[in-house]
């Protein structure tokens, strides 16, 4: 027996789609009071065969009525098996204002990312967006829970893991202020810390300020101010020095896990224009202007090169806006992403996964979505494939971070 895999889309109540299980319905409660009407009068059960050529809906795909139909005769079916051991078992009798839609494979098509829904020739076929592959079949039923439609696309397991297979090998990176990268390869989300990279640099600055201000009392020309001087340069250069270490090893992690997991395309986020015309305030100006993107990309590019990893640079507008999940847009506030369809998330993790499906053309699955996992930068670590973040084993990290 075949596993299956069933994607779900909740989808709100409109006059079609009311139609469609109006007309499903009508046709069950037909099929069902012909059957036991028969059974009265006649005495005869009748096949499912002769029940599908008897009763049709002009406002379904005729495999779309033959569905209905077989379900009545699978109900029968399982009542008929349950009566042996259950002498109190009731057989279906009831009437359905509304029931379920079904579509065969030969209703099913998709094109230009949408997916249409066939309802026999001179009928509006249903179009939903849809970024997956073409499911074996789909079911149209009601969501309690949700008070709303949701449609049910069912594929076989093997057709869902190649497919899978496929998309991992795509990672995509979010290059951020706060965290300086954030890679998503569709299942796992991980976060580089900037924690530290962050007090080097605000160390660097009163540095600045502090020596500054001791070179600009003294008097020009004099040894006091040359020897600040050259002061000055030697401890800049050590912090220089310092934050390209950090860049480096945090780079070399992440191409490292990516080799690891076998990705063969790292899209990035071009963010090279984000400076343009920019004003912020005078604190934020600051820290934007000093944030090393063009320096992490170009080690992250040259690193993906020699691992056999191509790089591909793509434009992030609107990346951490968008829901993964409704894909509506909402302006996060804070680190952490939340949208009024109860979706959340890391705002950067959005960031990265909304890249990888722009690079894709598809959108993500967020059931399919692990957590967001963070990683430290520490001194003196061996950046190699045995490290133990490599491994499954991320150090402790809060999403807040």
């Amino acid at each position: 027996m075949s596993n299956y895999y069933v994607r779900k889309l909740n989808l709100n109540p409109t006059e079609q789609l009311d139609s469609l299980a109006r007309a499903a319905g009508e046709l069950y409660s037909r099929t069902l009071v012909s059957f036991w009407r028969t059974v009265r009068k006649k005495g005869v059960w009748l096949s499912g065969y002769a029940m599908e050529k008897w009763h049709i809906s002009p406002l379904l795909h005729a495999h779309s009525s033959d569905a209905i139909t077989q379900c009545f005769y699978s109900s029968l079916k399982s009542w008929r098996v349950r009566r042996k051991t259950d002498p109190n078992s009731k057989p279906p009798k009831r009437r359905r204002w509304y029931f379920k839609v079904i579509w065969k494979s030969t209703a099913i098509k998709i094109k230009e990312g949408k997916l249409k829904l066939s309802n026999g020739k001179g009928n509006q076929p249903l179009i939903v967006d849809w970024y997956w592959q073409k499911p074996k079949i789909v079911e149209l039923g009601w969501n309690r829970a949700s008070q709303c439609y949701e449609l049910r696309a069912c594929y076989t397991t093997e057709s869902v893991k190649n497919s899978l297979e496929k998309e991992v090998r795509v990672a995509s990176t979010d290059l951020g202020e706060i965290h300086p990268m954030v890679i998503a390869d569709g299942i796992n989300t991980d976060i580089f810390n900037g924690r530290y990279l962050r007090s080097v640099r605000r160390y660097q600055n009163k540095l600045k300020a502090q020596l500054s201000k001791l070179i600009d009392r003294k008097k020009k020309r004099s040894k006091r101010r040359k020897r600040l001087i050259k002061s000055k340069q030697k401890q800049l250069a050590k912090l220089n020095n310092q934050i390209k270490d950090i860049e480096h090893k945090l780079t070399s992690r992440a191409v490292s896990m990516l080799k690891l997991r076998g990705i063969q395309t790292l899209v990035i986020g071009d963010v090279r224009n984000i400076r343009d015309g920019l004003n912020y305030g005078k604190k934020v100006n600051q820290k934007l202007h000093q944030w090393n993107f063009g320096s992490i990309r170009e080690k992250l590019e040259y690193k993906c090169a020699k691992a056999g990893i191509k790089t591909v640079l793509i434009s992030e507008e609107y990346t951490s806006q968008e829901c993964l999940k409704c894909r509506k847009r909402n302006k996060p506030k804070n680190r952490n992403y939340r949208c009024s369809c109860s979706f959340e998330f890391h705002r950067d993790g959005v960031g990265a996964n909304n890249i990888r499906a722009k690079y894709l053309g598809e959108v993500p699955v967020v059931g399919l979505m692990a957590r967001p996992s963070g990683i430290r930068w520490q001194p003196h670590i061996q950046c190699n494939l045995t490290d133990n973040c490599l491994l499954g084993n991320p150090l402790p990290f809060r999403d807040g971070e």
